[in-house]
Order: structure tokens, then C-alpha cells, then sequence
């Protein structure tokens, strides 16, 4: 029998933020799902930012195959999933099954402007990163339904936000169009929130509580399968956790936050048991990229630390930007209270779930790995995972071995001012790109040395040269935004 499958994609939740993993924050409903299921340790996203990661997990590819190479989309960014391009989404709508996405989308969309225009991310040179001023929103015609968005990439139902909760419109979407029109300034700026336009009593405590009530409803409504995209806005800065919530973890309101997605879980689940078909449910629990611990007022990294004992933070090659956690359930199929090690990538999400609906996805980075999490079969320990940073640049790992192709974080929030993400700015990165003029890097051995603090670069430059011929093959030319002539022999002075 074919099951239904929910996904939920928390907003910059760590590896260690959730009870199965080690935290104290109280997350009960994910810690079942852990319980009777399956729990990875060695999962990835495809990128270590937002946008990217998103990307890879709906299409199955690497983001920088297309045209972001780098950072995010903000409010306003076109639409940036190709039209013919399959989804999880469209593969899932082909099967039969009735497909439904709540939540933040920040896959970009194709706002009408006010002189007719629509931005294409397709065109020679366009624009993908805007600055404060071209994300405003002054320029945009709320009244026109938006285009390249849920609605046309498979899905038949959608409500959300365009971004992130930092991010202008703040409105919420549904199917093609704003709940209201977007006529004023922000009224009152959060934490981090960028200058834009709202609709009257936009109200951010709400946001994940009405994706979570969407999202129920489109379950109370099939009959037949269905695949439930629940991507939340919690804990992603501005940390707001409606009152029921705020408190409940004690250690502040970016906690709080990963009690709001326990939450969320628990009210999709509950839904799921109503009807009686929660065994009949694929389910899937994971986050786009780590954590920020940049800011101090996220609470105290001596009482928790979000991404665990990883080194790094949102944004870094290093792994605390982007080994995830990822839980799964379906009692047809996968043991419980598994736990396995295989390396994962979000990237996998899309052809194990249609393996699970009986077809193929054709996907060129991501495996289906139903056998895995059933516990079937073991992933080779070899497998060549891409990690990408805030900036664009690249590491590899494959088996014991991750090669950095760049110093310090990779160009991600540890390295780096961020202010520029806030001000449209665009401080220059603080460390050299890497090229043929530039070829130092970072090797680590993952097995010995897992919190990456002895880099063994200059120690092992046959597994450097190899890591780096294995990379260029999966990144097929320079397009990807890897340097392709970088001489390793040359620099290791051979």
C-alpha cells in the first residue's frame, strides 16, 4: 500500500535542538516519532543557507546546477525552480496523490511589478540578490497573482509567506495570491525584520500557528493519498512563540521556538491519528541548515548548544551548518527506534518518497533511501556528499575524509561580518576565494577528529588531489562556481 507522506522542514533548527538528539529542550511529539521510527545521525542538507537547501530538497539537485550560486532569495527574488523541472510535488501529483505545501516557501515567485514586468532568475545576468531597497516592495502589484509558485510545480494547495519571517511581504499567500494587499510600512520592526510593506494586523506570533491549522485542514480533507509539505518559520529569527508556547523550554524564545515546531508536529500528527491512518503515513521531520549562534540573545551556548558538539554555524561548510537532524516513521516499513549512519542528504528526500509511491524520480543528486531507513541496506560509506556555504563555496566529504575548498568557515556566518544581510551592504568576505591563486583548504579526518580541529590539508595531498577530482566530476564544469584549474599537485610543491 502506498503510504501518504508528511514532510515537515523546520527554519534553521540544529542537530542538537531536539530531546532524541541530546537537548534539554522538551520536543515530545518529534522524540515519539524518533521512538517508533528512525533517527539519523549523519544527514545533511544541500547547502548550508535557506533557499538552496529548499531547492535541493524539492527537486532532488544541487541549487548551484541552476542559477543560485550563492546566499538566498529574499521576498522579492524571482521564481527559481525551472517550470518542466519534476518536484516532489509534481512526481507525487503524477501517482495520484492530492499535494498540499504550508508554510515559508522562499523558493522565490514571480511578482508582477507595477510596470507589467516579472523578473525571470533564467534570463543572461539577472538580479538574484536584492538589497533593502528592491525588496521593499514599493514596486510590486499585490492585486496580480504571482506566478512560478506552488500552484504550478505540482502542488494543488498552498498557503505560506514568500520568505523568511525577516523578510517583506509580510502577508501571507495562498494558492496564487496575497491575503490582502500589502498598503503600509511595517508598523513595528522585530528582531532582524528588513524595511517592507504589510497588510493591516500582520501579526508574527500567528504565522506558524495558522500553517499548522492549514496544513490539518488539508489532511481532514483526503480521501485518497497525499503528500503534506509543512515547512515552518520557527525558530528562524525574529524568535516570536505565541503565548501557549513562550516559556516552555526555559531557556529563552529561540528554544521556545523548537517547542513551536514540536507543536506543529504534534497538531499534524494528532490529525494523522484522528482519521486513523497515522501508520499508513510516511513522515519525515528534518531542518533546511543549522542553527545560528551567532547572536547572544539566542540564549546561552553553555546551557545548549543548538548544532551540538559540530563545529560551525548556519551558513559554514563546516558541519554545524549543515548536518541536520532527520527523523522518519512508517511501522510498514522502518523499524523502530532505529538509528543509523548512513550518509544522508536532503537531496534524497524526493526519490525515496516516490519510491514509496511505487515510482521513480530520475533526480540527478539524490538516492532513494527507503531501504536504508527501513534498514534493508546500508549506503556505501563512500558516497560523495557536495556542501555548499553561504558564499558559494564547496566541500566534499566521502567516507572518513571532508575536504574544505576554502579557509575559515567557507565564507559563512562564522567568518564574516553579517551585517550586510540585514543593510543590503555587501561586505567583501574576510578570507581570499579559493582558486589557483589561492588553493589552501582543509582536510579533516571525520572518524578521528569529528569536531574538525586538526586540519590535515598540507599532511595528505594525494586524498586532497582525489576529493578535488571527485568534486569537479559531480560539479561537471566551471558553471557550478568551482574553480576547475586549481593545480593541488603544484601547490603541495610537486
Amino acid at each position: 500500500m502506498r503510504p501518504n507522506i508528511v514532510v515537515v522542514l523546520a527554519d534553521d533548527m540544529g542537530w542538537g535542538d531536539l530531546g532524541c538528539y541530546g537537548s534539554s529542550i522538551p520536543t515530545p511529539n518529534i522524540d515519539r516519532l524518533a521512538a517508533e521510527g528512525v533517527r539519523a545521525t549523519n544527514a545533511h542538507s544541500a547547502s548550508a543557507v535557506c533557499t538552496p537547501s529548499r531547492y535541493a530538497l524539492m527537486t532532488g539537485r544541487y541549487a548551484w546546477r541552476g542559477p543560485l550560486k550563492s546566499f538566498v532569495l529574499m521576498g522579492h527574488g524571482p521564481a527559481l525552480i525551472e517550470p518542466e523541472r519534476p518536484t516532489l510535488a509534481s512526481v507525487l501529483k503524477g501517482q495520484g496523490y492530492a499535494t498540499g505545501a504550508f508554510g515559508k516557501w522562499h523558493l522565490g515567485l514571480g511578482w508582477r511589478h507595477t510596470d507589467g514586468s516579472v523578473r525571470s532568475a533564467f534570463e543572461p545576468g539577472a538580479q538574484l540578490h536584492d538589497d533593502v531597497e528592491t525588496d521593499f516592495g514599493r514596486d510590486i502589484d499585490y492585486a496580480a497573482p504571482f506566478t512560478g509558485g506552488p500552484t504550478e510545480l505540482g502542488f494543488d494547495r498552498f498557503f505560506g509567506i514568500a520568505g523568511s519571517l525577516d523578510m517583506p511581504p509580510y502577508v501571507f499567500l495562498d494558492q496564487d495570491r496575497t491575503v490582502g494587499i500589502p498598503d503600509r510600512e511595517k508598523e513595528r520592526y522585530l528582531t532582524e525584520q528588513r524595511p517592507g510593506l504589510q497588510v493591516e494586523g500582520f501579526d508574527e506570533e500567528e504565522v506558524d500557528v495558522a500553517f499548522a491549522r492549514e496544513a490539518v485542514a488539508f489532511i481532514e480533507r483526503q480521501d485518497g493519498p497525499f503528500l503534506c509539505y509543512l515547512a515552518t518559520s520557527a525558530p528562524h529569527r525574529p524568535n516570536v512563540p505565541p503565548p501557549f508556547i513562550r516559556g516552555r523550554s526555559g531557556l529563552g524564545d529561540r528554544a521556545d521556538g523548537v517547542c513551536l515546531v514540536d507543536w506543529m508536529v504534534g497538531e499534524v500528527v494528532g490529525a494523522l491519528e484522528r482519521r486513523g491512518i497515522l501508520d499508513d503515513t510516511l513522515v519525515i521531520v528534518t531542518s533546511d541548515n543549522g542553527a545560528v549562534v551567532y547572536f547572544t540573545d539566542d540564549g546561552d551556548l553553555r546551557l545548549h548548544r543548538p548544532n551540538g558538539d559540530w563545529r560551525g554555524q548556519k551558513g559554514d561548510l563546516w558541519d554545524g551548518g549543515h548536518r541536520e537532524p532527520f527523523i522518519a516513521r512508517w511501522p510498514a516499513r522502518v523499524p523502530a527506534g532505529s538509528v543509523i549512519d548512513s550518509p544522508l542528504c536532503l537531496t534524497d528526500i524526493l526519490p525515496t518518497a516516490a519510491a514509496a509511491a511505487g515510482t521513480e524520480a530520475g533526480v540527478e543528486d539524490g538516492r532513494d533511501v527507503l531501504a536504508v531507513l527501513a534498514g534493508d541496506a546500508v549506503l556505501d560509506p563512500e558516497r560523495p556528499l557536495v556542501h555548499h556555504s553561504l558564499s558559494g563555496r564547496f566541500a566534499l566529504r566521502a567516507g572518513r575524509w571532508k575536504a574544505i575548498f576554502s579557509l575559515d568557515s567557507g565564507g559563512g556566518f562564522s567568518d564574516r561580518s553579517i551585517s550586510h544581510l540585514f543593510d543590503g551592504s555587501g561586505e567583501p568576505l574576510q578570507t581570499p576565494p579559493w582558486d589557483s591563486a589561492h588553493p589552501e583548504g582543509q582536510l579533516y579526518d571525520m572518524e578521528s577528529d569529528p569536531q574538525e580541529t586538526r586540519n590535515l590539508w598540507a599532511e595528505h595531498p594525494d586524498v586532497v588531489a582525489r576529493l578535488y577530482d571527485v568534486l569537479r566530476g559531480i560539479c561537471v564544469d566551471p558553471t557550478s562556481g568551482l574553480p576547475f584549474d586549481v593545480d593541488l599537485e603544484a601547490a603541495a610543491g610537486r
